[in-house]
C-alpha cells in the first residue's frame, strides 16, 4: 500500500514504527497493526491524508498521545492511523480576551504552563496532564481533578477547526464571550472521539489564575466513612476546587511506588483555591470529623499541596505495578457515592479479585481498578465480570458508564444500555451525515 500523492515525510510504514501507534492504554480491547501511520504537519496535509485514505477505501483512526483508556485509538483491520503529534504549535494566547488558539498536538501541561506565565489559568487537568494532548482531551471531553469546581474540557472550548471525512474543512464556534448563532457544532465535535472529523485547531477559554490552594488530608477507618464525608461536603455546597478519594489498596500501591508514607483504609484529598479559603476548609474539616475521620490535617503550604496532588496523580501508575489491570470509569450522582463504593466492595468479594478504588469523588466520578492475571482464564473471566458489574451498578444508581475517559471500543456495547432508542438513533443519524462511509474510527463509540 502506498500514498504516492502524500509527502514522503508524512507516511510511515515500517512495522516497528507503526506498532508504536497501534493502540492506546486501554486493556482487554482488540489491537491490530495499522497499515501505515500518517503524520501531517498542517491542516492542508490532514485534508490530503483523509482524501488519500478515502480514495484507497481505508478507515482512519486519529491518535493524539495515545494516553486514552477506552480503546478509542486502537486501529482496526485495514486502517491507517493519523497522528496529530506534529500539529503541536500554540498559535496565539490573547491575554485581553482570555483565550488561546492551538493545534491539537499541544501537550496539556505545556499549555497550562504557557498561560500561567501570563497570569492565566486553563483548568482541565487529566491524570495524564504531563503527556496527553489538547486534541485528545477535546476528542474525549476529558476531565480531571479540578472538575468539581471548574468542569471538563468542553466547558472551555470556544471554537474548532476540523476536517470532515470527505476532506472539507469546517470552522465552528467563536472567539467572543457570547455567541449563539446556529447549531452547537462545537459541542457536537467535543467528545466525538474522532468519529465525526479530525480536529486541527482549537480555541480555548482561559480564566484568571487563582491563588495557591489550601489543602486538607483526611484519613478514615473505612471507605464508607470517607464516602459519607464526600456526601456531607457536597451536600453543604462547600466551594472546593478538588475532592479526591483513595482507598487502602490504592494508597498502599502509591506508597510502594513513591515511598511517601501513605497508609489508611481511606483518604480524602481536598483543596480550596478561594482568596480566603478559611471558611471552606473549616467546613471540610467539620464534615470529615462528623463522618468519623481518624485524622484531619490542613496545610496552606503550596509545595506540600503540590506534592500531595502529585501522589494522587500516581494512583494508576502505582496500581499498574500490582499486576494486570482493568480500569473502569463510572460517574454517579454524588449522593450515591457511598452506595457505589459499597457496591464495588461487594463485587470484589463476589469475584475474588482485588479492586482498588480512587477518583474524583467531588463530581461522583470514580475509577475502580481491577487487578487480575490475564494468563489465568478464570482470573480474566472474573475481571470481565467485575467490570460489567460495576458499570451496570453505575447505571442502576442513576449514573453513566463513562465520566471522562469516553466510550471508545471498551464500552461501545454499553452505550445502547445508557441511551434511549431515539437518542441512539440520532447518534447514528449524525454519524451517517458526517461520515456516510463509516471511515472515521469505525467500531468506536457506536458498536
Amino acid at each position: 500500500m502506498t500514498f504516492e500523492e502524500l509527502p514522503a515525510a508524512v507516511v510511515q510504514t515500517d512495522s516497528d514504527v507503526v506498532a508504536g501507534f497501534a493502540h492506546d492504554e486501554a486493556q482487554l480491547v482488540d489491537r491490530r497493526l495499522p497499515l501505515a501511520v500518517l503524520s501531517p504537519r498542517s491542516t492542508d496535509e490532514v485534508v490530503a491524508c483523509l482524501r488519500a485514505a478515502a480514495s484507497a477505501g481505508l478507515a482512519v483512526v486519529t491518535r493524539g498521545a495515545g494516553t486514552g483508556l477506552a480503546g478509542g485509538a486502537n486501529a482496526p483491520d485495514g486502517s491507517v492511523v493519523l497522528s496529530t503529534r506534529r500539529l503541536d504549535r500554540i498559535v496565539a494566547i490573547d491575554v485581553e480576551e482570555r483565550l488561546a488558539v492551538m493545534q491539537p498536538g499541544v501537550v496539556t501541561a505545556d499549555l497550562r504552563s504557557a498561560v500561567a506565565d501570563l497570569g492565566l489559568f486553563y483548568p482541565p487537568d487529566p491524570g495524564s496532564v504531563a503527556t496527553s494532548t489538547i486534541g485528545g482531551n477535546v476528542a474525549t471531553n476529558a476531565g480531571g481533578m479540578c472538575c468539581v469546581k471548574y468542569g471538563v474540557t468542553g466547558d472551555y472550548v470556544l471554537g474548532l477547526e476540523a476536517v470532515l471525512a470527505d476532506g472539507r474543512v469546517m470552522r465552528t464556534g467563536r472567539r467572543t464571550v457570547k455567541g449563539v448563532a446556529g447549531y452547537g457544532l462545537t459541542s457536537l465535535l467535543v467528545g466525538s472521539e474522532g468519529t465525526l472529523g479530525v480536529i486541527t485547531e482549537i480555541t480555548l477559554r482561559l480564566l484568571p489564575a487563582p491563588p495557591p490552594p489550601a489543602t486538607v488530608v483526611a484519613t478514615f477507618a473505612s471507605l464508607t466513612d470517607a464516602g459519607r464525608a464526600v456526601e456531607r461536603i457536597t451536600g453543604d455546597g462547600t466551594d472546593v476546587s478538588l475532592l479526591e478519594l483513595l482507598d487502602a489498596t490504592t494508597l498502599a500501591a502509591i506508597d510502594a511506588h513513591t515511598g511517601m508514607g501513605l497508609a489508611a483504609e481511606a483518604m480524602l484529598l481536598v483543596q480550596s483555591d478561594l482568596p480566603d479559603p478559611g471558611p471552606a476548609i473549616d467546613s471540610v474539616q467539620a464534615a470529615c470529623e462528623a463522618a468519623g475521620a481518624v485524622d484531619v490535617v490542613v496545610t496552606t503550604d503550596a509545595d506540600e499541596g503540590a506534592q500531595l496532588l502529585e501522589a494522587r496523580r500516581q494512583a494508576l501508575p502505582a496500581m499498574e505495578r500490582l499486576g494486570d489491570w482493568l480500569l473502569d470509569d463510572v460517574c454517579v450522582p454524588r449522593r450515591s457515592i457511598v452506595a457505589l463504593v459499597e457496591g464495588i466492595a461487594q463485587v470484589a468479594d463476589d469475584v475474588g479479585l482485588t479492586i482498588g478504588v480512587f477518583g474524583h469523588a467531588g463530581d461522583g466520578n470514580m475509577h475502580p481498578t481491577i487487578v487480575f492475571d490475564r494468563h489465568d482464564p478464570d482470573s480474566l473471566a472474573a475481571a470481565r465480570r467485575a467490570f460489567d458489574a460495576i458499570t451496570a451498578l453505575a447505571l442502576e444508581l442513576g449514573g453513566t458508564v463513562t465520566g471522562e475517559h469516553g466510550v471508545g471500543r471498551l464500552k461501545s456495547g454499553w452505550l445502547a444500555r445508557e441511551l434511549d432508542p431515539v437518542a441512539l438513533d440520532v447518534h447514528r443519524t449524525v454519524k451517517a451525515a458526517l461520515d456516510p462511509h463509516g471511515r472515521l474510527n469505525p467500531g468506536s463509540v457506536l458498536s
